[in-house]
């Protein structure tokens, strides 16, 4: 399934590169005019992305949920669902634990056998 972006995107190819009028485009692509011409009114969450990513960079051992909480604390009435997305867009993930380097011991060989 293709998405809205994509579906904009190819109208926009088409009236540049081939000529077409916007109503034939969106025919050919089977895509609404309204969809097309859409203009989103939401405003830009680029301060709460910013204080995510330094959140998830100082608690890097922190998911979602528990960014979810600290930004909750610090006065962020964002929803959990709202931050799961800005997570994924941003490309942040737990991450692992480095590897603890077991002590190396020497060995004692076997007395009594030859």
């Amino acid at each position: 399934m293709v998405g809205p972006v994509a579906k904009r995107d190819a109208v926009t190819h088409l009236k540049t590169v081939m000529g077409l009028s916007e109503r034939r485009a969106c025919q050919i692509i089977s895509a609404d005019r309204k969809t097309i011409r859409y203009q989103s009114n939401r405003p830009p969450e680029t301060e709460l992305r910013a204080k995510l990513r330094d959140l998830a960079n100082e608690r890097r051992r922190f998911g979602y949920r528990r960014l979810f909480v600290l930004l909750r604390r610090e006065g962020e009435p964002s929803g959990v669902n709202r931050i799961y997305r800005l997570y994924r867009e941003e490309g942040l993930s737990v991450r692992k634990r480095k590897a603890r380097r077991r002590a190396v011991r020497t060995r004692a060989p076997i007395s009594g056998r030859s």
